[in-house]
C-alpha cells in the first residue's frame, strides 16, 4: 500500500510543477506524461502479480497448507476396451484356435522302408505279424526266398504292412528291436492337406453343378432336350465319383502308413581251407623230325590242283551260257537292232 500512495503522491507532486522548456525556442514537453506512462507501468507489473494477504489473517494463511489435488479415478472406458476391439480380439482367437485345430488335423502321408539283418528269418516274420496285429494294421504283401550260401539256402523275405499313422514311429522302434542290426531305413511323408481341401471345394461345386442340371432336366420341354441336359448329368456325375475316389483314396493313405520291411539273414562265416598245389614235374618236348623228298607225291598234288582248275574254269563257263546270256541277250539283240537303225538313217 505505501507504494501505491507514494507514486500517487509523486503524479500529483509533478502534476502541479510548471512545465519545463526542454529545448529553447521548441515546444515544451511535460514530465508528467512520462512519469504517468512509467507509474502506470508499474501499477500493471504489480498488479499481474499475486496479492499479499492482510496482516490479521497472515498468520492464519501461513498455517493451513493447501490440499494436494485429489487424484482422479481413471474412467471406466478406459479401463474396458472398446466394443469393436473386444470383438477384435475374439475373432482372433478364434483364428489362432481354428489355426491350431487345423494343424492337428493334417493329413499325411506316411511310408517307410526299413531293411534288417536278423539273426532267425522265421522268428523275425512271427516278429512282424504279431506286430501288425498289436498296433491294428495290416499286411499288405510278403514274399519269402532262399539264398545259397556255400551249398546252404538261407531264408530272406520282404514284407509290406500298413500301420496306423499315429503308430508309425512304435512300429519303425519295435521293428529295429528285432533285428542285429538295421542296414538301411528310410521314412517318408507328405501333406495331403491341401489336396484334400481342393477335393472338397470341388465336390461341393459338383454336386451344386448336378442339383442345377436336375432342375433343367425337370423342365426340359422336348426329348431332345432331356437327352443333352441328361449326357450332361453323367459326366458331372462320373467327375463327381471321380473325387469322392480320390478322396476316398487320400483318407485312407493319410489314415494307415505303408512299411517296406526287409529280412535278410545273418550268413556264417566260412573260413576256406587250403588245397595242396601239385608238384610241377617237367616234360620233355618232342623233337621235331624230317620228312624226306618225294617227288612223285609232288606230282600227283600237282595233278590234283590242275583237275580242280579245269572242274573250275567249266562251271564259270555254264553259269555264263546258262544264266548269264539269256539274262544279258535281250539287252544286247535291242541294242544291235538300234544300233542298225541308225547306221541305215545315215
Amino acid at each position: 500500500m505505501s507504494l501505491y500512495v507514494w507514486l500517487y503522491c509523486s503524479i500529483l507532486k509533478i502534476h502541479r510543477t510548471p512545465p519545463v522548456k526542454l529545448f529553447p525556442g521548441g515546444k515544451m514537453s511535460s514530465p508528467t506524461k512520462l512519469l504517468s506512462i512509467f507509474a502506470l507501468l508499474a501499477l500493471l507489473i504489480v498488479g499481474c502479480g499475486p496479492a499479499a494477504p492482510p496482516e490479521e489473517f497472515a498468520e492464519e494463511y501461513a498455517m493451513v497448507e493447501p490440499a494436494p489435488p485429489a487424484l482422479e479415478e481413471p474412467a471406466a472406458d478406459l479401463l474396458e476396451p472398446p466394443a469393436e476391439s473386444a470383438a477384435t480380439t475374439d475373432e482372433t482367437f478364434a483364428l489362432v484356435d481354428y489355426n491350431i485345430g487345423q494343424q492337428s488335423e493334417r493329413m499325411i502321408i506316411k511310408n517307410g522302408d526299413i531293411k534288417l539283418l536278423v539273426k532267425d528269418t522265421e522268428v523275425a516274420i512271427d516278429g512282424v505279424t504279431q506286430l501288425v496285429r498289436d498296433v491294428g494294421g495290416y499286411i499288405i504283401s510278403s514274399r519269402v526266398w532262399y539264398d545259397d550260401w556255400y551249398g546252404t539256402g538261407y531264408k530272406s523275405a520282404s514284407i509290406s504292412i500298413g500301420v496306423p499313422v499315429d503308430q508309425f514311429e512304435t512300429a519303425l522302434r519295435r521293428l529295429r528291436g528285432l533285428s542285429i542290426r538295421v542296414l538301411d531305413e528310410q521314412a517318408t511323408g507328405e501333406d495331403v492337406t491341401d489336396q484334400f481341401v481342393d477335393l472338397e471345394s470341388k465336390l461341393t461345386n459338383l454336386e451344386a453343378t448336378r442339383n442345377r442340371i436336375r432342375t433343367f432336366l425337370d423342365q426340359a420341354q422336348t426329348v431332345e432336350e432331356a437327352l443333352t441336359i441328361n449326357e450332361e448329368l453323367s459326366k458331372v456325375e462320373a467327375e463327381i465319383e471321380e473325387v469322392k475316389g480320390r478322396m476316398n483314396y487320400l483318407s485312407g493313405r493319410s489314415a494307415f502308413s505303408t512299411i517296406l520291411i526287409t529280412l535278410s539273414p545273418d550268413l556264417p562265416v566260412i573260413t576256406p581251407t587250403s588245397t595242396p598245389m601239385p608238384t610241377a614235374t617237367f616234360t620233355p618236348l618232342p623233337t621235331a623230325t624230317s620228312t624226306p623228298w618225294q617227288p612223285g607225291e609232288t606230282v600227283r598234288q600237282a595233278g590234283q590242283t590242275l583237275t580242280k582248275s579245269y572242274q573250275s574254269i567249266t562251271e564259270i563257263l555254264i553259269w555264263l551260257v546258262l544264266v548269264f546270256l539269256p539274262i544279258l541277250a535281250p539287252f544286247v539283240f535291242v541294242g544291235w537292232l538300234l544300233w542298225r537303225f541308225f547306221q541305215k538313217k545315215k
